[in-house]
């Protein structure tokens, strides 16, 4: 049982209609699509009856208008359950935020009433192969040529990749500019010389479609540039400040369902005649495990509420905080609840070796612990300089 976060009545809902789905929809195909990294089609369409897709997005442009903290929310209590399945939902959010931060009226009103409606995934195209934590380095090129800029290069580890049908993608517009060259724009599914690789074949989040994103020629029309030339990195920046609660989110809730794991099964599972739940050594791991998953959750909510309070110019430490601190928890989390199964935590036939496998990869995507790391550092610095002067 969590704190008392003083959920407003309509969070709560929202908490629970996740979990319904969850639990009803999701649980029993999470080993399936897991097994044949299968994408779940079928459990979107399940997203958005419930009216899931469009927490975080204002109103006015058809979603529930609850910010990233009604994200947070979502994001929690379906990772609960599947940290996969649920990564089409929070993937479409990241992708859907530089539109949210920087797209004119026009912009928001093509898009995002599909995305928040559910109709239409999104995804988020930054990294490349020589530039992942560097996004500088990148080498995806838009070039001007009248009222369209033609993009070369590839971009990798795209989620969501080849299921979505809105994009954002940063390329370089100027060259000589360095990090004030890069652009962002919106590009559909079906655009000509836009293509697809293959899918990867990964650790965890098998039921998410990674793939890369391939540009030969690819025309896009000067209508889809988000924001000014060369605003790019400003708007990847502004994008990952309140993208990577989501993250944190994910990693949450993969962390708080191998909590609830590993207590039902300590409590049935019988050893020297006893449960094992009595044993100290299970009930030290346990009392661990559950203030790590309490100490992340509260710090996370806390990030989600100061991003949607709007007080802030940037929340570069918070929300690298949120995201280091949940990721870390994530993997320790599911590390100890393996080891409280046993021999049987290291079979398919249970869960949390599946939760151990889906954890680790939200301590390297949206930047790893390191560069969240360097992210928190540098912000300390800068606010240590501030105040002497």
């Amino acid at each position: 049982m969590a704190m008392n976060y003083m959920l407003s009545e309509e969070e709560q809902m929202m908490v629970e209609t996740a979990r319904a789905v969850a639990v009803e929809k999701m649980k029993p195909m999470r080993e399936h699509c897991d097994e044949n990294e299968e994408f779940p089609r079928d459990i979107v369409k399940e997203f958005a009856q419930a009216d899931l897709c469009g927490v975080y997005i204002p109103e006015e442009y058809g979603g529930i208008g609850k910010g990233i903290m009604g994200l947070v929310l979502v994001v929690e209590e379906l990772c609960k359950i599947d940290g996969a399945i649920a990564l089409s939902l929070a993937a479409t959010a990241l992708g859907t935020l530089p539109i949210l931060i920087a797209g004119t009226e026009e912009q928001k009103k093509k898009y995002l009433p599909d995305i928040a409606s559910g109709t239409k995934l999104a995804a988020f195209g930054l990294t490349e192969a020589s530039a992942g934590s560097d996004a500088t380095g990148m080498t995806t090129t838009a070039v001007r040529d009248g009222d369209y800029y033609i993009l070369n290069g590839t971009k990798c580890f795209i989620t969501n990749a080849g299921e979505a049908q809105t994009y954002t993608i940063f390329a370089k517009t100027n060259l000589a500019r360095g990090a004030r060259g890069i652009s962002c724009f919106i590009l559909e599914k079906g655009a000509v010389g836009f293509e697809f690789g293959k899918k990867e074949k990964k650790m965890g989040i098998r039921a998410s479609s990674t793939r890369d994103l391939i540009f030969r020629n690819c025309k896009v029309h000067k209508d889809q540039l988000l924001g000014k030339e060369g605003h790019g990195l400003m708007i990847a920046q502004a994008t990952l400040d309140t993208s990577r609660p989501g993250v944190a989110a994910q990693a949450l809730g993969i962390a708080a369902g191998a909590l609830e794991e590993a207590v039902a099964y300590a409590r049935k599972r019988v050893q020297f005649g006893q449960a094992i739940a009595s044993f100290q050594g299970i009930q030290h791991m346990l009392a661990d495990m559950a203030t790590e998953v309490e100490a992340a959750r509260a710090l996370l909510y806390a990030t989600a509420r100061m991003i949607d309070a709007g007080t802030e110019k940037r929340t570069s430490k918070e929300s690298a905080m949120a995201k280091l601190f949940c990721s870390e928890v994530a993997m320790k989390v599911t590390t100890n609840a393996v080891q409280i199964f046993g021999g049987y935590g290291y079979c398919r036939e249970y869960p949390v070796e599946k939760m151990m496998r889906d954890a680790k990869i939200t301590t390297l995507y949206e930047g790893t612990s390191q560069i969240q790391k360097n992210e928190i550092a540098l912000n300390l610095i800068k606010e240590s300089v501030a105040k002497a002067k």
